[in-house]
């Protein structure tokens, strides 16, 4: 009996040191958790009773060259509902329909989905959601917002682009410069009960958005606006499918208007205009989104076309680089002339007879070029198809940017050879074309074309410049020079002479060329101009697509560059020329 007495004692001694342990353990586990893991735990419990609302940052403004608002924002609401704690939700359909000039069964169905919350609509104007606001019902939430603003709709609509329904940029500036421009969303917090029912005493407690960066850029609305005007004037006169401008600094790349008319509404971007479907009326897509993209296009970056005889600035300041031809050099003209099998004619048929170069580049004469295209030879010439860059995208900075539609090395012969030489059998961009244009004229320095100048910090005021690639010697300042002067007299005496402003020198070069396919009767007509003559500060392309009536660039689109000019040299403070320097050549 002792001995069972003395076992049973050691099972109660065991079980008791085992509890003990347990209960040490336990509270150890206990401590541990209380002490060193109380703040994790803590925050946990707090995120089960806690509801987040994000507050969107305000994005970043977009100004023109001289601080003039081109991009801002609007404040608006976004109405939510927390069917937690809804109290009546008969009540609150009414009142949201009515308010939101929304259908029933779509406010119906997301105030009775039982989720954590449920937004009801967005950018909505604020005199609307301050009137829900005053209402005061249990359950539907009312915070402020911001929405893109566009104070002068369609200017510059397809270079600044626009944002969607999340205020992130689609197309343009918006989309390239999204990281400058996009802020930091804020968030509210509220804390709830078991339920999800909010506790008023606990209040709301925000982490406070931080706002986008202001971005400057080189369009300055005066030149914009101008500029779109005589677009708009000549597309109408001539009843042409399109009418684009650009105008540049050929010093720094720096891009003063890009012009694509018909424009769009900014404000309204999903809305065709009345002029687009009046002028694509036979053509439309069955697919809205496709006739969206298309009125969308910038044409002068997204968009190539066979530049014609503007381009016969590129063959020419090749051949003098080369040395295959001087200034004085002679060339007779009959009206046509042979390569191969293929009779290429001038657009003088009967022929401009004895002509020395510049007389040749004045009167825009087929024959010689092609001429000084095969003193060249297709090897050389696309040598330097490729120095002048012509071959790579030129960086602008906006999406989708078109590049170089060309021959391989190996495919061209003597007749493609000849049709490049002025400007045929290959296609370019408007903004690859002024870009190449510029580097032959202002001393043989490649600028990248941009818009972007600078980025302003939100939260420090700081301005932080930009800067963009350039490529030093595309040609000779001897060659440019050349070029200047021979492109001066293209205007003073030959077939740019509807581009002259008095009192200012001025260089260019006009271009007529068919669409595809050949003999359609569709013209594209263009006209490069620039000043002054002496020292380039300015340069404006502009193009015509398919006028109808004349369609010669010398006629119809040097006239725009010439009344353009009439008025923006002065306002750029381009000082008048002392004298003409028209004689020397």
């Amino acid at each position: 009996m002792r001995g069972y007495l003395t076992s049973h004692r050691k099972k109660v001694l065991f079980l008791f040191l085992c509890f003990l342990t347990c209960l040490v353990l336990l509270a150890g586990r206990l401590l541990y958790l209380m002490v060193f893991q109380s703040a994790y735990y803590s925050e946990k419990a707090t995120q089960l009773h806690e509801r987040e609302r994000a507050i969107k940052a305000a994005r970043g403004q977009i100004l023109d060259r001289n601080g003039v608002v081109l991009a801002a924002n609007q404040t608006v609401c976004t109405i939510s509902v927390i069917h937690s704690q809804i109290q009546d939700e008969e009540a609150v359909i009414r009142m949201l329909c009515e308010k939101l000039e929304l259908p029933e069964e779509t406010v119906r169905k997301r105030v009775t989905k039982v989720s954590s919350i449920e937004r009801i609509q967005s950018n909505v104007p604020k005199e609307i959601g301050d009137a829900i606001r005053k209402i005061d019902m249990p359950g539907v939430k009312i915070d402020e917002d911001y929405k893109r603003y566009y104070p002068y709709d369609t200017l510059a609509s397809t270079v600044l682009g626009f944002t969607g329904g999340d205020n992130q940029g689609i197309i343009g500036l918006e989309v390239k410069y999204e990281d400058v421009l996009k802020g930091t969303d804020g968030i509210i917090y509220t804390m709830t009960d078991a339920r999800g029912v909010e506790l008023p005493a606990s209040g709301e407690s925000r982490k406070e958005p931080i706002a986008g960066n202001d971005l400057q850029i080189s369009i300055d609305r005066n030149i914009q606006e101008y500029a779109t005007m005589l677009a708009t004037q000549a597309m109408q006169a001539k009843e042409a499918e399109g009418v684009s401008v650009l105008c540049m600094n050929p010093q720094n790349g720096e891009i003063y208007a890009c012009v694509n008319v018909p424009e769009f509404h900014l404000n309204e971007p999903y809305t065709l205009t009345d002029e687009y479907l009046s002028l694509h009326q036979d053509d439309l897509y069955e697919d809205k989104q496709d006739e969206l993209n298309r009125m969308w296009r910038n044409n002068c970056i997204n968009d190539t076309y066979e530049p014609g005889s503007t381009f016969k600035v590129v063959t020419a300041a090749a051949a003098l680089s080369e040395g295959v031809v001087s200034l004085s050099d002679t060339f007779h003209c009959p009206g046509y002339c042979v390569v191969e099998d293929r009779r290429i004619r001038c657009h003088k048929t009967t022929g401009h007879g004895s002509q020395n170069f510049v007389q040749a580049t004045m009167n825009s004469c087929n024959p010689v070029f092609v001429n000084v295209g095969l003193r060249l030879g297709p090897e050389k010439y696309y040598e330097y198809f490729e120095k002048f860059g012509l071959l790579k995208k030129t960086g602008i900075d906006l999406p989708g940017e078109a590049g170089t539609i060309m021959h391989k090395k190996e495919d061209i012969g003597l007749v493609e050879l000849a049709t490049m030489s002025f400007g045929q059998s290959f296609q370019i961009t408007p903004i690859q074309l002024i870009t190449t244009i510029s580097s032959i004229i202002n001393g043989g320095k490649r600028v990248t074309p941009h818009f972007g100048v600078s980025m302003r910090d939100s939260s420090t005021g700081e301005a932080k410049k930009f800067s963009y690639p350039v490529t030093e010697g595309i040609v000779s300042e001897d060659t440019s020079e050349k070029m200047r002067l021979i492109l001066e007299q293209v205007v003073a005496n030959g077939g740019g002479k509807n581009g002259q402003v008095e009192g200012y020198a001025i260089g260019g070069k006009t271009a007529t060329s068919q669409t595809l396919p050949r003999g359609s009767g569709r013209y594209i007509s263009s006209f490069i101009g620039f000043a002054p003559a002496d020292d380039p500060q300015i340069i404006t392309l502009v193009v015509i697509r398919v006028p109808k009536g004349v369609y010669y660039g010398g006629t119809i689109a040097a006239p725009v560059v010439r009344k353009l000019y009439e008025n923006i040299l002065p306002y750029l403070e381009i000082e008048k020329a002392k004298e003409n320097s028209n004689d020397g050549l």
